[in-house]
């Protein structure tokens, strides 16, 4: 298949290239030519397949043209290692736990993928590849531990000092090999700017092999629908509309469920939920699209003020805004909120971490003015992770999985640096 830059649809690239590069030249991202619609039939047996199952048939609907039948197999089976249960919180409203991966984070799925693709593909290549990622929180975590050990990879993780939680830190912090963590004096804005000019400049280009794990990388982004197809399949009731409320902070997830959307899942209606960093909600519900300053929350993760996917929300709607705020209603909600629905779902029986809380609020007000329809919340990741929060919220300790808790004994490893590029810029040329 063939990928075209979201700035000039004219700039086609194969999926290796789309794959190592991570971003256009003309800093657009890269999107495939053609969205492949899957059969009535293979959509109606959701429901008697596997994970696996599910996962080989819309993994090749893709990627056939590139990988052979075993490669896709290989892929699947190491992206799908663990499930994405769905889990009944209350009447009509279920969350999609997609923490049950290695760091307890959506981004495990992605970053999985992402990893094995890309050894798949530079089997043959020489050069050492080095993967820049910026992280608001779980992608460092995620991204650090699927490209560990992985040969012929450095990772480079810049992460804002002081914005992200202690063991989302941790994850990414500890590992040494060949993970580099970069504290950057900054907001994840500034880190994510850092990331993209580094890809654009000339220097670094012709002296570096420089790719990305954020969910700018179609790698990265594109197995998202995966776990959008499982959470369809273990729906009891498939004669009700069904609607997906997604914690959004990059928009990559959201962009995910859409394209799944488009292959042939019926996903009625989507719900992109933020907290008050709500660049997006305010497009959604008629302003255009203006990056702002991102603004620290206590659901970190998506606290990023110009969100790097919209252009892909965009080209999945061939650039229709009034087909995009048709499908995708927008909300945001202060900390206060977000506190206040942590305790409602705990009443219910459920610990939720504060963007599946965020999730859980859009969904909640979504069905109450179409009550007719059924949700799902995208459960980002698990609770522990935001162990202070959740805690002083509802004023109990929780229980870490074994796992989780095993990543707090680790010396947490660093290089402080400004968020000036001619700073980062030499860090990179001094590793070459």
């Amino acid at each position: 298949m063939r990928f075209f830059s979201t700035n000039n649809p004219a700039h086609q690239v194969g999926l290796k290239e789309a794959v190592i590069k991570g971003l256009a030249p003309d800093q657009g991202l890269y999107f495939p030519e053609k969205i492949p619609v899957l059969s009535a039939d293979f959509i109606a047996s959701l429901g008697e397949k596997s994970f696996a199952e599910i996962g080989y048939e819309v993994i090749a609907a893709l990627f056939s043209e590139d990988l052979s039948p075993r490669e896709i197999r290989e892929l699947v089976d190491h992206t799908l290692a663990f499930d994405a249960p769905l889990v009944e919180v209350e009447k009509d409203i279920y969350s999609l736990e997609l923490f049950h991966g290695p760091t307890l984070a959506f981004k495990d799925f992605g970053a999985r993928f992402c990893s094995k693709l890309m050894s798949m593909l530079l089997a043959d290549h020489s050069k050492t590849v080095r993967v820049l990622v910026a992280t608001s929180g779980d992608t460092g975590s995620a991204v650090a531990n699927g490209f560990l050990g992985v040969p012929g990879v450095e990772v480079i993780i810049l992460f804002p000092k002081g914005k992200v939680s202690t063991l989302q830190e941790k994850q990414f912090t500890t590992l040494g090999q060949n993970i580099t963590a970069l504290e950057v004096d900054g907001v994840f804005d500034d880190c994510q700017t850092l990331v993209k000019k580094a890809f654009l400049d000339p220097d670094l280009s012709e002296k570096l092999l420089l790719t990305s794990a954020n969910s700018i990388n179609v790698a990265r982004w594109i197995p998202q629908v995966l776990y959008y197809f499982r959470g369809m399949a273990q729906l009891e009731d498939q004669s009700r509309p069904v609607v997906f409320s997604v914690p959004s902070g990059n928009f990559g997830n959201l962009a995910a469920g859409i394209l799944a959307q488009k292959m042939g899942l019926p996903i009625a209606h989507f719900v992109a939920a933020t907290n008050v960093n709500k660049v997006v909600p305010d497009y959604l519900n008629g302003a255009a699209f203006l990056a702002m300053p991102s603004i620290q929350t206590i659901s970190n993760s998506m606290d990023v003020g110009n969100p790097s996917n919209f252009p892909r929300l965009l080209a999945l709607f061939h650039h229709d805004e009034d087909a995009l705020r048709e499908m995708v209603s927008g909300a945001y909600f202060e900390d206060e909120e977000t506190r206040k629905a942590i305790h409602e779902i705990s009443d219910l029986g459920y610990v939720a971490d504060p963007h599946g809380a965020v999730g859980y609020l859009g969904l909640k007000r979504f069905l109450g003015q179409n009550p007719e329809d059924q949700g799902v919340f995208l459960e980002t990741a698990h609770p522990g992770k935001f162990r202070d929060v959740v805690e002083e919220t509802l004023g109990e300790k929780l229980e870490l999985p074994e796992r989780l808790a095993a990543f707090l004994q680790g010396e947490k490893q660093v290089i402080s640096m400004g968020k000036s590029f001619s700073e980062f810029k030499g860090f990179l040329e001094g590793m070459d």
